[in-house]
């Protein structure tokens, strides 16, 4: 039997990117999937199409996550379709990198808005599905800059931070109901983003990093995965980071 048969995965921000990876490795798994992004463009319903050749059930949704009534929404109409969620990953994220002194407000809101608060409101709406059921699994994609911090990205790692303090806090409320709460903190990922970096730059990260390269986005969709299925039925609240060794 697959890992995730017979659940019903709900991930945001996964048109492209780590969301796609995650995406896909449930659908492998066996998971019927939600995924939203704020478009659903051809990369979107390319998506799709690659989702439903494993067999599985896919709805895609252009949905901006950093909206309370459209999360609200998305989380109504999947339980209209599906009939449950099973699995949340709040992965919806953004940067607009710059130093303190020169950061807009708008770079800081936008930020903290669609990193955090995004997790918020897909959390908000949830937990009384997840309750019902009594059970459920909800990931929140966090950063190792979350930890540790990073010069330039001041907003970034904040949203970051709040989103392991948000992980722990809800663990500790729904634990009781049976439904798992943790957090997983990337490294330097090889992404569309991190291709437009000129090659000396991505050396120069590969050589800090103790596996001397980069992850891939199929590295943290493997982490997602463990975490989602009943591997880790014992494990909650925890930041799992894949980095690398970049940060230890």
């Amino acid at each position: 039997m697959k890992l995730l048969e017979g659940k019903v995965a709900l991930i945001t921000g996964a048109a492209r990117g780590i969301g796609k990876a995650i995406a896909i490795k449930y659908a492998s798994e066996g998971a019927d999937i939600i995924f939203t992004d704020l478009i659903i463009d051809e990369n979107g319903e390319a998506t799709k199409k690659e989702l439903e050749a494993y067999g599985v059930r896919v709805k895609a949704v252009a949905s901006n996550a950093a909206s309370f009534d459209e999360a609200h929404k998305v989380v109504e109409e999947g339980i209209n379709e599906f009939g449950r969620i099973d699995i949340l990953v709040n992965n919806a994220g953004i940067t607009k990198d710059g130093l303190m002194m020169r950061m807009s407000e708008q770079q800081w809101d936008a930020v903290i808005t669609v990193n955090l608060k995004s997790a918020f409101n897909f959390i908000h709406a949830i937990t009384p599905v997840m309750m019902r059921q009594k059970s459920g699994c909800i990931i929140n994609m966090s950063s190792v800059v979350g930890v540790s911090g990073n010069a330039g990205q001041a907003n970034y790692s904040a949203s970051k931070a709040g989103m392991i303090g948000l992980t722990k806090s809800i663990a500790q409320e729904l634990g009781s109901r049976g439904i798992r709460v943790n957090a997983v903190a990337p490294g330097f990922i090889l992404t569309d983003m991190t291709d437009k970096l000129p090659e000396d730059v991505k050396k120069q990260w590969a050589e800090q990093i103790p596996l001397r390269r980069g992850g891939k986005p199929e590295d943290i969709a493997n982490v997602c995965t463990f975490l989602a299925s009943d591997l880790s039925s014992y494990v909650t609240g925890q930041v799992i980071s894949v980095c690398g060794g970049m940060k230890m």
